[in-house]
Protein backbone atom coordinates (compact mmCIF):
# COMPACT_ATOMS: atom_id res chain seq x y z
CA UNK A 1 0.00 0.00 0.00
CA UNK A 2 1.31 3.46 -0.93
CA UNK A 3 0.40 6.53 1.06
CA UNK A 4 0.42 10.06 -0.38
CA UNK A 5 0.14 13.38 1.40
CA UNK A 6 -1.66 15.74 -0.95
CA UNK A 7 -3.48 19.05 -1.04
CA UNK A 8 -6.72 17.05 -1.28
CA UNK A 9 -6.03 14.97 1.81
CA UNK A 10 -4.50 11.58 2.55
CA UNK A 11 -4.54 9.29 -0.48
CA UNK A 12 -3.92 5.54 -0.47
CA UNK A 13 -3.02 3.51 -3.54
CA UNK A 14 -3.18 -0.25 -3.92
CA UNK A 15 -3.67 -2.74 -6.74
CA UNK A 16 -7.41 -2.07 -6.32
CA UNK A 17 -7.12 1.61 -7.16
CA UNK A 18 -6.63 5.05 -5.60
CA UNK A 19 -8.76 6.45 -2.79
CA UNK A 20 -8.90 9.35 -0.38
CA UNK A 21 -9.11 7.95 3.14
CA UNK A 22 -10.60 9.59 6.22
CA UNK A 23 -7.40 9.83 8.24
CA UNK A 24 -5.12 12.81 8.69
CA UNK A 25 -1.62 12.07 7.43
CA UNK A 26 0.10 13.38 10.56
CA UNK A 27 -2.11 11.20 12.79
CA UNK A 28 -1.23 8.09 10.80
CA UNK A 29 2.47 8.77 11.30
CA UNK A 30 1.94 8.49 15.07
CA UNK A 31 0.53 4.99 14.80
CA UNK A 32 2.49 1.82 15.49
CA UNK A 33 0.93 0.00 12.52
CA UNK A 34 -0.27 2.52 9.90
CA UNK A 35 -0.25 -0.16 7.17
CA UNK A 36 -3.08 -2.03 8.90
CA UNK A 37 -5.08 1.15 9.56
CA UNK A 38 -4.80 2.32 5.94
CA UNK A 39 -5.73 -1.12 4.62
CA UNK A 40 -8.85 -1.14 6.82
CA UNK A 41 -9.81 2.40 5.77
CA UNK A 42 -9.21 1.82 2.06
CA UNK A 43 -12.51 0.02 1.40
CA UNK A 44 -14.49 3.02 2.72
CA UNK A 45 -12.39 5.60 0.89
CA UNK A 46 -13.50 7.89 -1.90
CA UNK A 47 -12.19 7.07 -5.39
CA UNK A 48 -9.61 9.62 -6.54
CA UNK A 49 -6.75 10.18 -8.94
CA UNK A 50 -3.18 11.15 -8.17
CA UNK A 51 -2.42 14.51 -9.75
CA UNK A 52 1.29 15.30 -9.62
CA UNK A 53 0.43 18.93 -9.01
CA UNK A 54 -1.18 18.13 -5.66
CA UNK A 55 1.43 15.80 -4.13
CA UNK A 56 3.24 17.14 -1.08
CA UNK A 57 6.32 15.82 0.70
CA UNK A 58 5.17 12.78 2.74
CA UNK A 59 6.40 14.31 5.98
CA UNK A 60 4.23 15.41 8.88
CA UNK A 61 6.06 16.53 12.02
CA UNK A 62 8.95 14.08 11.76
CA UNK A 63 12.54 15.18 11.99
CA UNK A 64 14.73 13.91 9.16
CA UNK A 65 18.04 12.25 10.04
CA UNK A 66 20.62 10.60 7.82
CA UNK A 67 23.27 7.92 7.95
CA UNK A 68 26.63 8.31 6.23
CA UNK A 69 29.29 6.01 4.79
CA UNK A 70 26.95 3.02 4.74
CA UNK A 71 27.85 1.87 1.21
CA UNK A 72 31.36 0.95 0.06
CA UNK A 73 30.95 3.35 -2.86
CA UNK A 74 30.21 6.16 -0.44
CA UNK A 75 33.25 5.23 1.65
CA UNK A 76 35.48 5.58 -1.41
CA UNK A 77 33.92 8.92 -2.32
CA UNK A 78 34.41 10.35 1.16
CA UNK A 79 38.05 9.23 1.16
CA UNK A 80 38.49 10.96 -2.22
CA UNK A 81 37.01 14.16 -0.77
CA UNK A 82 39.34 14.04 2.22
CA UNK A 83 42.36 13.31 0.02
CA UNK A 84 41.60 16.40 -2.06
CA UNK A 85 41.81 18.43 1.13
CA UNK A 86 45.01 16.88 2.44
CA UNK A 87 44.09 13.37 3.57
CA UNK A 88 42.55 11.67 6.59
CA UNK A 89 41.31 8.15 7.20
CA UNK A 90 38.28 8.97 9.35
CA UNK A 91 35.77 7.89 6.66
CA UNK A 92 37.44 4.51 6.28
CA UNK A 93 37.35 4.08 10.04
CA UNK A 94 33.64 4.94 10.37
CA UNK A 95 32.79 2.48 7.60
CA UNK A 96 34.45 -0.33 9.56
CA UNK A 97 33.34 0.82 13.03
CA UNK A 98 30.51 -0.69 15.03
CA UNK A 99 28.89 2.73 15.56
CA UNK A 100 27.38 4.27 12.41
CA UNK A 101 27.59 7.91 11.38
CA UNK A 102 24.23 9.56 12.06
CA UNK A 103 23.43 13.24 11.65
CA UNK A 104 20.47 15.61 11.68
CA UNK A 105 19.38 16.47 8.15
CA UNK A 106 16.25 18.62 8.18
CA UNK A 107 13.35 20.04 10.13
CA UNK A 108 10.05 18.81 8.69
CA UNK A 109 8.92 22.21 7.44
CA UNK A 110 12.09 22.56 5.34
CA UNK A 111 11.67 19.29 3.41
CA UNK A 112 11.23 19.73 -0.35
CA UNK A 113 8.46 17.70 -1.98
CA UNK A 114 8.27 16.00 -5.38
CA UNK A 115 8.38 18.43 -8.28
CA UNK A 116 9.70 21.25 -6.11
CA UNK A 117 13.13 22.88 -6.26
CA UNK A 118 16.24 21.76 -4.43
CA UNK A 119 19.29 24.01 -4.13
CA UNK A 120 23.07 23.98 -4.32
CA UNK A 121 25.10 26.24 -2.06
CA UNK A 122 26.46 29.44 -3.60
CA UNK A 123 29.76 28.97 -1.78
CA UNK A 124 30.26 25.35 -2.97
CA UNK A 125 32.09 24.25 -6.10
CA UNK A 126 31.31 20.52 -6.03
CA UNK A 127 27.63 19.71 -5.42
CA UNK A 128 25.91 16.36 -5.89
CA UNK A 129 22.56 14.69 -5.23
CA UNK A 130 22.52 11.54 -3.10
CA UNK A 131 19.83 8.94 -3.78
CA UNK A 132 18.79 7.24 -0.54
CA UNK A 133 16.19 4.75 0.58
CA UNK A 134 14.55 6.51 3.51
CA UNK A 135 13.04 4.71 6.48
CA UNK A 136 9.76 5.85 8.00
CA UNK A 137 10.00 5.12 11.72
CA UNK A 138 7.24 5.22 14.34
CA UNK A 139 7.59 7.01 17.70
CA UNK A 140 8.26 3.59 19.21
CA UNK A 141 11.21 2.99 16.88
CA UNK A 142 9.51 0.56 14.51
CA UNK A 143 10.10 0.77 10.75
CA UNK A 144 6.61 1.18 9.26
CA UNK A 145 7.43 2.17 5.70
CA UNK A 146 9.90 3.34 3.09
CA UNK A 147 10.24 6.36 0.83
CA UNK A 148 12.86 8.09 -1.35
CA UNK A 149 15.23 10.79 -0.18
CA UNK A 150 17.67 13.14 -1.89
CA UNK A 151 20.44 14.15 0.50
CA UNK A 152 21.87 17.14 -1.37
CA UNK A 153 25.56 17.55 -0.50
CA UNK A 154 28.46 19.95 -1.01
CA UNK A 155 31.35 17.54 -1.40
CA UNK A 156 34.11 20.14 -1.42
CA UNK A 157 32.93 21.64 1.87
CA UNK A 158 32.57 18.26 3.61
CA UNK A 159 35.90 17.06 2.25
CA UNK A 160 37.77 20.12 3.51
CA UNK A 161 37.04 19.22 7.12
CA UNK A 162 34.60 16.67 8.62
CA UNK A 163 33.50 19.32 11.12
CA UNK A 164 31.98 21.20 8.18
CA UNK A 165 29.47 18.40 7.53
CA UNK A 166 26.46 20.37 8.87
CA UNK A 167 27.21 23.17 6.39
CA UNK A 168 27.70 20.68 3.56
CA UNK A 169 24.46 18.85 4.32
CA UNK A 170 22.04 21.13 6.16
CA UNK A 171 20.90 24.24 4.34
CA UNK A 172 17.74 25.51 2.64
CA UNK A 173 16.65 23.20 -0.17
CA UNK A 174 19.07 20.42 0.77
CA UNK A 175 16.53 17.70 1.60
CA UNK A 176 13.90 16.28 -0.76
CA UNK A 177 11.58 13.37 0.10
CA UNK A 178 8.78 11.66 -1.84
CA UNK A 179 6.68 10.98 -3.71
CA UNK A 180 4.93 8.59 -1.29
CA UNK A 181 5.44 6.15 1.57
CA UNK A 182 5.41 2.44 0.83
CA UNK A 183 3.64 1.16 3.94
CA UNK A 184 4.62 -2.39 4.80
CA UNK A 185 5.63 -4.38 7.83
CA UNK A 186 8.01 -6.63 5.91
CA UNK A 187 11.59 -5.49 5.24
CA UNK A 188 12.32 -3.93 1.87
CA UNK A 189 13.71 -6.71 -0.38
CA UNK A 190 17.50 -6.76 -0.53
CA UNK A 191 17.49 -6.80 -4.34
CA UNK A 192 15.47 -3.57 -4.55
CA UNK A 193 16.94 -1.49 -7.37
CA UNK A 194 17.90 2.16 -6.83
CA UNK A 195 18.56 4.37 -9.86
CA UNK A 196 19.43 8.04 -10.32
CA UNK A 197 19.62 10.23 -13.40
CA UNK A 198 20.47 13.90 -13.87
CA UNK A 199 19.24 15.72 -16.97
CA UNK A 200 20.62 19.03 -18.21
CA UNK A 201 19.13 20.93 -21.12
CA UNK A 202 17.06 17.90 -22.08
CA UNK A 203 20.05 15.54 -22.14
CA UNK A 204 21.07 12.94 -19.59
CA UNK A 205 24.42 13.92 -18.06
CA UNK A 206 24.59 11.33 -15.29
CA UNK A 207 23.15 7.88 -14.64
CA UNK A 208 23.94 5.44 -11.82
CA UNK A 209 22.42 2.44 -10.08
CA UNK A 210 22.82 0.21 -7.06
CA UNK A 211 20.73 -2.19 -4.98
CA UNK A 212 19.62 -2.12 -1.36
CA UNK A 213 21.74 -5.24 -0.74
CA UNK A 214 24.88 -3.06 -0.99
CA UNK A 215 23.92 -1.33 2.27
CA UNK A 216 26.53 -2.40 4.83
CA UNK A 217 24.40 -1.88 7.93
CA UNK A 218 20.87 -3.20 8.40
CA UNK A 219 18.02 -0.67 8.62
CA UNK A 220 17.16 -2.02 12.07
CA UNK A 221 20.71 -1.41 13.28
CA UNK A 222 20.64 2.22 12.09
CA UNK A 223 17.30 2.84 13.81
CA UNK A 224 18.49 1.21 17.04
CA UNK A 225 21.48 3.55 17.27
CA UNK A 226 19.38 6.60 16.41
CA UNK A 227 16.79 5.83 19.10
CA UNK A 228 19.28 4.87 21.83
CA UNK A 229 19.32 8.20 23.63
CA UNK A 230 16.87 10.27 21.59
CA UNK A 231 13.09 10.29 21.70
CA UNK A 232 11.02 11.05 18.61
CA UNK A 233 7.49 11.80 19.79
CA UNK A 234 6.32 12.23 16.19
CA UNK A 235 8.47 9.46 14.76
CA UNK A 236 11.23 10.28 12.30
CA UNK A 237 12.59 9.67 8.84
CA UNK A 238 16.05 8.21 8.43
CA UNK A 239 17.98 8.38 5.15
CA UNK A 240 20.14 5.25 4.93
CA UNK A 241 23.07 6.57 2.88
CA UNK A 242 23.89 6.41 -0.80
CA UNK A 243 25.51 3.83 -3.03
CA UNK A 244 25.32 6.05 -6.14
CA UNK A 245 28.15 8.57 -6.26
CA UNK A 246 29.08 10.60 -9.36
CA UNK A 247 32.81 10.89 -10.00
CA UNK A 248 34.81 14.00 -9.20
CA UNK A 249 34.29 15.51 -12.65
CA UNK A 250 30.54 15.89 -12.07
CA UNK A 251 28.84 18.74 -10.25
CA UNK A 252 25.23 19.88 -10.34
CA UNK A 253 24.24 23.04 -12.16
CA UNK A 254 21.23 25.32 -11.98
CA UNK A 255 18.18 24.00 -13.87
CA UNK A 256 19.37 20.36 -13.67
CA UNK A 257 16.58 17.82 -13.17
CA UNK A 258 17.29 15.03 -10.69
CA UNK A 259 15.29 11.79 -10.94
CA UNK A 260 15.65 9.13 -8.25
CA UNK A 261 13.76 5.87 -8.68
CA UNK A 262 13.44 3.11 -6.09
CA UNK A 263 11.79 -0.09 -7.23
CA UNK A 264 8.38 -0.57 -5.64
CA UNK A 265 8.12 3.02 -4.43
CA UNK A 266 8.29 5.32 -7.46
CA UNK A 267 10.31 8.28 -8.69
CA UNK A 268 11.28 11.46 -6.87
CA UNK A 269 11.97 14.31 -9.32
CA UNK A 270 13.32 17.73 -8.42
CA UNK A 271 14.86 20.65 -10.27
CA UNK A 272 17.90 22.55 -9.06
CA UNK A 273 16.80 26.13 -8.41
Amino acid sequence: MKLYRTQLGTIAQSEEGVRIIDFAFDELMLEEDPARIVADAFSNGTPASIDSQTILAPVADQEVWAAGVTYYKSRDARIEEAAAAGGGDFYDRVYAAERPELFYKSAPHKVVGPGDDVRIRRDATWSVPEAEVTLVVSPQGRIVGYTIGNDMSSRDIEGANPLYLPQAKVYDGACAIGPCILLQNDPLPQDTAIHMEVHRGGERVYSGSTTFSELKRSPGELVEYLYRETRFTNGCMLMTGTGIVPDSTFSLAHEDEIRITVEGIGTLSNRVA
